[in-house]
């Protein structure tokens, strides 16, 4: 799906205005679609989609849901090793991402995997290295999408220094780098930070706010709102709703466009929340709440812009039927694709690890080799 890349329009139905004071406990934040589905305005931020733009954008985060729940059901059967899940997410991963540039870069974290949709790298592309067959299943340079990064933080740094070298290059793309909210508190991303507001660096750093670093709460982490930080390193940061994808739609095009005009850095705070586990490792029973996930089912990103299709008229039966079918023939796909993925070569881990050999490597191989002869040595006893 291409949405509309001019300049922030108002839209055409409005209720009220968003970005006004919140009820008690609520935080302050750029919504353009409320909860039960309403088109709301704000003062800096609009957006003016058409009804298939707006049904692009749900079938992406109908997709996106659909594929992510197959692969924790893979888990959980034993087919993957392990995953990390962005149910609840849907919608701070799809506006982001369509608001990006064939041109632009991504730097992912684990859990884009609506962002790598966006992009379009192959769904069934991103389990291989779950499933332990691959180090990453596409080519970064092909989506300019990079690896999934596992250490917490670093793909900021990496993001940064690529952006400098575009600035340099003198082109006229952005880059952008995805991180949670325990990784802001990583050194890389305070690093991350200072060089690309010394350097001007046409970066956005994407931060998806889901309330939990794994099982620790926001307020372990900071004192002020995430997107304050940005404050203290001389460059702007907002936080948008990111249950809502057409906020974070305007918001990330904003700050993009912003980055490829020269005018540096921003931090864009997507308040949402994880309703997952924060990998299939992890039971988020021993420290959160049932109420609290509840909550926020209420706000559930792809219930939200259904209702407003709904209510608007922009989407019948016959649509949702069809999104229906179609969601069953990429879980389908996805799992015969992974039950089919072939093992890979025992010795590959042995290989490319320096570029003219080392005898420890050697010996290892060696050793492996010997512990795999014994397998068969058992069999023939």
């Amino acid at each position: 799906m291409t949405v509309d890349s001019t300049a922030a329009r108002k839209p055409r139905r409005s209720s009220k205005r968003a970005g006004a004071k919140k009820a008690a406990g609520e935080p302050e934040l750029v919504q353009l679609l409320t909860p039960e589905g309403d088109r709301v305005e704000h003062p800096d931020y609009s957006i003016d989609l058409s009804p298939e733009e707006l049904r692009g954008l749900y079938r992406d985060m109908v997709l996106t849901r659909r594929f992510d729940g197959e692969a924790t059901t893979l888990q959980r059967q034993g087919e993957l090793g392990l995953w990390a899940s962005l149910l609840g997410q849907e919608a701070a991963q799809i506006g982001s991402g369509r608001a990006t540039r064939d041109d632009d870069y991504v730097f992912p974290t684990y859990r884009e995997h609506g962002v790598a949709w966006c992009r379009g790298v192959d769904p069934t592309n991103l389990l291989g290295m779950f499933r332990g067959v691959n180090h990453g299943g596409w080519d970064p340079n092909e989506n300019n999408f990079h690896l999934y990064t596992i250490v917490i933080g670093s793909q900021a740094l990496h993001a940064t220094g690529y952006a400098m070298g575009v600035a340099k290059d003198g082109a006229d793309s952005a880059v952008i780098a995805y991180f949670g909210d325990g990784a802001s508190s990583q050194g890389d991303v305070a690093e991350a930070f200072t060089f690309a507001a010394v350097y001007n660096a046409p970066v956005v750093f994407f931060c998806q706010n889901n309330q939990w670093a794994i099982s620790e709460p926001t307020e372990r982490q900071t004192r002020v709102p995430l997107y304050q930080r940005a404050q203290g390193y001389g460059f702007p940061g907002v936080r948008v709703d990111g249950n809502d994808v057409l906020a974070v739609l305007a918001v990330t095009r904003a700050a993009l466009e912003r980055a490829r005009t020269g005018q540096g850095p921003m931090l864009v705070e997507a308040f949402t929340y994880r309703m997952g586990a924060h990998t299939t490792s992890d039971d988020p029973t021993r420290y959160r709440r049932d109420e609290e996930r509840e909550l926020w089912e209420a706000k559930d990103p792809i219930l939200r812009l259904r209702a407003h299709l709904e209510k608007e008229g922009h989407a019948d039966e016959a649509f949702f039927t069809a999104l229906e079918a179609e969601s069953d023939a990429l879980a389908k796909r996805v799992r015969d694709t992974v039950r089919t993925m072939p093992d890979p070569d025992d010795m590959a881990m042995f290989e490319h690890t320096y570029a003219d050999g080392h005898a420890l490597v050697d010996e290892e191989r060696a050793q492996f080799l010997a512990y795999q002869a014994s397998f068969a040595d058992e069999e023939s006893k």
